[in-house]
């Protein structure tokens, strides 16, 4: 586990866009898994810079992302799949083809689940999955108590996620109450991991992390197993790790 201290959002934000760019540029045909969220905001908002200003190119590359809610179509401007083309996708020249998210409105989204795995395993695995870290540990949609050999899976969403994503829609009411999510055994199969953190807010769970032995607890504990992955963190972020670290 390798970890970049950042400055602060922005420099996380622009340390993490140079790492993705220098994964789509050094390889033919790239996977990336991709994240919603708060978190990797500032990171779409380079790469999107950097394609106007630099012209790098997205037609080779596949996306395959963590995880949609269920119910909200495509064009709900709520639903995952809007904010990566508002975000992301409508800015870059990757074909529409090569992008894909879980379908929340699925009928039977156990079948989707099952096709979801199938077409990661078609387009050979993740290449470099993108998180973030919630914060009770959870990755993509995966909360405390969900088992390591999970794979894409229909989640019942906490009352903790629920009110921290409920920022975004009119009320908690509107938040939906489960969501489609890559399982935990899906994360780990990715050839590479890049986790960003950022704010104080996050620090004790970061601590945790990489204090800890792996446990379902705290989901993004299992990191700690995984042979290649790269935290990229601010200083806010990285405050008790480091005030623990000083203390020895």
């Amino acid at each position: 586990m390798k970890i970049i201290e950042a400055r602060n959002y922005e420099d996380m934000s622009k340390k993490a866009a140079s790492f993705i760019i220098e994964k789509v540029n050094g390889s033919s045909a790239p996977v990336l898994g991709l994240a919603t969220g708060g978190t990797p905001l500032g990171t779409y908002r380079f790469l999107r810079e950097d394609h106007l200003n630099n012209q790098t190119s997205y037609q080779h590359v596949y996306t395959v992302n963590l995880d949609e809610y269920v119910g909200l179509s495509p064009d709900d401007d709520n639903s995952y799949t809007f904010y990566m083309k508002k975000e992301l996708f409508g800015h870059i020249d990757i074909p529409a083809s090569h992008t894909h998210l879980p379908d929340g409105m699925a009928a039977d989204l156990q079948g989707e689940c099952r096709r979801y795995e199938s077409l990661i395993e078609r387009l050979g695995g993740v290449d470099l999955q993108l998180l973030g870290l919630g914060m009770n540990g959870h990755i993509g949609f995966n909360e405390p108590g969900t088992p390591f050999s999970s794979e894409t899976h229909v989640v019942e969403l906490t009352d903790s996620t629920r009110k921290a994503n409920a920022r975004y829609f009119d009320s908690l009411s509107s938040v939906p109450a489960q969501a489609l999510t890559m399982g935990i055994a899906t994360i780990m199969r990715s050839k590479q991991i890049l986790l960003l953190v950022s704010g104080k807010k996050k620090a004790g769970i970061l601590a945790k992390l990489l204090s800890e032995q792996p446990n379902e607890d705290i989901p993004a504990s299992v990191l700690n197993m995984h042979q290649d992955v790269v935290i990229i963190a601010d200083s806010d972020a990285l405050s008790i790790v480091k005030e623990r670290s000083m203390a020895f």
